[in-house]
Parts: C-alpha cells; sequence; structure tokens
C-alpha cells in the first residue's frame, strides 16, 4: 500500500489541519446568502411599474390632502405624468404593498371596503376574513393583503366579497323569519 505523505497547500488555522480556505469559503458564502436576503427587500431600488423609472421616497404633502400624519410615500419620478405611488409603513422606509396607479388604488380602496364589511358587519371574524380572502386568492395568509393585489385580484374580491356578504344577510334574514314565524 503506498503511503502518501503530502501536506496541503493551503495554511492550517487550527491543530487539525482543517484549511483556512473552507473558512474563507464558508464565510464567502454566507456573505453572499446575507446580500441575497436584503436584495429581496431594497426599496431604494424599486421601480415604477407602469413607466419604468425609478420610485423616490418623500412626503406625502401635496399628494394627500391632509398629511397630518406625517406620511411618506414611494412615488413615480415621473409623477405628476405618471400618477403611481405606494404608502410606507409608519416611521419606516417599507412600502405597505406594491407602487399603484389611479385605477388600481380606486379599485384597492373599494376591493378593501367590500372585504372589510365581512368581518365589521360580524359574519367572520378579522382573522376567519382573511383566511377566506387567502383561500380566495390560493396564496398563503401571509400574502394575502389587499395592498398586493393586481386588478383582475381586487376586481375578484370585490365579485366574491359582495357575493359573500349577500349570502351572510340571505342567511341572517331567514334565520330571523324562521324565529318570528315559529
Amino acid at each position: 500500500m503506498l503511503e502518501m505523505n503530502m501536506k496541503s497547500p493551503l495554511p492550517s488555522c487550527f491543530p487539525c489541519g482543517f484549511p483556512a480556505l473552507f473558512l474563507f469559503l464558508a464565510e464567502k458564502r454566507n456573505l453572499i446568502m446575507r446580500k441575497n436576503k436584503k436584495k429581496g427587500n431594497n426599496p431604494s431600488k424599486m421601480r415604477c411599474p407602469y413607466c419604468g423609472a425609478p420610485m423616490i421616497l418623500r412626503s406625502a404633502d401635496g399628494i394627500y390632502k391632509d398629511n397630518s400624519q406625517h406620511n411618506t410615500l414611494y412615488v413615480c419620478r415621473n409623477y405628476p405624468e405618471c400618477d403611481t405611488y405606494v404608502r410606507t409603513r409608519p416611521g419606516t422606509a417599507r412600502p405597505m404593498g406594491t407602487p399603484a396607479n389611479r385605477e388600481l388604488r380606486v379599485l384597492r380602496i373599494q376591493a378593501h371596503r367590500c372585504f372589510d364589511a365581512l368581518h365589521q358587519n360580524g359574519y367572520m371574524t378579522k382573522r376567519d376574513a382573511y383566511i377566506w380572502l387567502a383561500a380566495l386568492l390560493q396564496m398563503p395568509q401571509s400574502q394575502a393583503h389587499i395592498g398586493y393585489l393586481s386588478e383582475y385580484s381586487c376586481r375578484k374580491v370585490i365579485d366574491e366579497s359582495t357575493s359573500m356578504l349577500q349570502r351572510c344577510k340571505q342567511h341572517a334574514s331567514n334565520r330571523i323569519n324562521k324565529v318570528v314565524i315559529s
């Protein structure tokens, strides 16, 4: 049996001979993974989905009629020609959804009103309403938020919420009629 008495050309950083290259590569991999995690949530690189211009973080003054809460927005650089923006979470630079033009914002407001009626009228708990919304949109509950919806999904939420609300009202009306008749 041949015995190879070769020493590693790589410097050893441990008495057991673990090469420093492996530590270097592992550290580099960790650094790349941390950078990649940050890449997915970098609002400063956000672009307008309608015209492709960069989104700029600014005060909502001049866009909101009343900005007494000192809201900030990511606004398309081409505003007001391109009327696209998204509000940030209070006290942060994190967007509350995806950038939207006027038409999509109107649809999102309408979708929210129809959806909110389900739990505000007591037909569902708020938690159950969001579970219903996630099932309707076939997405995880963590992603089922009106601020992320497209025009198509908003229309679907409006239609289905209105239909569900009518069914709930009809069911409640039938229960009351049965109690009165009995």
